[in-house]
Order: C-alpha cells, then sequence, then structure tokens
C-alpha cells in the first residue's frame, strides 16, 4: 500500500516541494509514474480504434486509417487496408470487407479480403467468400462461402505445373 506525499487528488507538487534545495535529491513518487500519461506507438495505443456503436448505422463506403469495432449496423463497404475489423457481437454487417486483419463475432454478409488473417469466433456468423493467409473458425461459428488462402508473397506469378508427356509411356511399368 502507497501513501501520497500530497493531498489525496493532486498529482502537483506542494509549493513547499518546489522550495527545496537543489542540491538534495527528492524521491520521485511512486504514483506519479503510473498516473502521468506515456505516448504510445501507433500499434499498441487502443485509442487508435474507431466505434461504431449500438445505435449507429452506415449505408455508404468506410474508409480510414486505423483499426475499427463495430458494433452497429454497415450496409456497403468497408475498405482499412493495414487495420484491423472488428464485429462485435451486436454488429450486422452487409459489406464486403478489406483490412489487413478481420475478426468476426457477429453477423456479416459479404466478402472478406483479408492481407493476414480471418477470425470467426463462436458467436460469429460469415455468409460470403474469404480471401487470406490464415483462416479460423471456431466451434459454433457459422461459415457458408468459399475460402482462398493466399501465401504471403502472392505478388509473384505461379510457376507453371509442368504435366507428364502422355506420348511416351514410362517403359519401367511395363517390365513385370
Amino acid at each position: 500500500m502507497w501513501k501520497p506525499s500530497t493531498q489525496p487528488g493532486t498529482n502537483s507538487p506542494t509549493p513547499a516541494d518546489s522550495q527545496r534545495p537543489s542540491s538534495t535529491p527528492s524521491p520521485a513518487p511512486e504514483y506519479n509514474n503510473s498516473t502521468t500519461p506515456k505516448p504510445m506507438s501507433s500499434a499498441t495505443a487502443v485509442s487508435d480504434q474507431a466505434t461504431i456503436g449500438k445505435s449507429l448505422v452506415i449505408k455508404g463506403e468506410v474508409t480510414g486509417s486505423e483499426s475499427l469495432y463495430i458494433d452497429g449496423r454497415v450496409e456497403g463497404s468497408i475498405h482499412l487496408p493495414g487495420n484491423r475489423v472488428t464485429v462485435g457481437r451486436n454488429g450486422v454487417i452487409a459489406a464486403n470487407i478489406t483490412a489487413r486483419e478481420a475478426v468476426i463475432l457477429g453477423k456479416v454478409r459479404g466478402n472478406v479480403s483479408a492481407t493476414d488473417r480471418v477470425d470467426i469466433r463462436n458467436e460469429g456468423s460469415l455468409t460470403g467468400d474469404v480471401i487470406a493467409q490464415r483462416i479460423s473458425i471456431e466451434d459454433g461459428a457459422f461459415f457458408k462461402g468459399g475460402i482462398d488462402i493466399r501465401k504471403p508473397n502472392a505478388n509473384e506469378k505461379p510457376q507453371p505445373i509442368e504435366k507428364p508427356e502422355a506420348a511416351a509411356p514410362d517403359k519401367t511399368a511395363l517390365r513385370a
């Protein structure tokens, strides 16, 4: 249990603290480290995620450069390349989704294209085709559609498959 050296509710030092001689180091209170806001990188910041609440209905195109949590209704298209789209339990989507990652806990009717992965959680429902590097479908989830797994270097042209020559039969197979 810690005890603050200043009055409860204030984080600033008292005037008596600021008049201390600079030659004597004053110990920094431990609670200042936890209450001072620290800048976060964009990869770890939770505030970089926008939210569409339960009562919101959006008809049209949703684009942007941050992650999105949808608990409302979206009809149209969702285009957030490089970011995560999370469809909450109350989310109802009638749109094609393009993102780095898609997590589905609600209902989605449309195609999902992810550069990384698609997760359909146990209460989630997806009716549409999926294009992704990885896909996860939990027990109890509903999925109806096609799956196209793309490798990370999908930009390269696929190598043609060599067909065996049908004109020359294998002589070793005839000997017996």
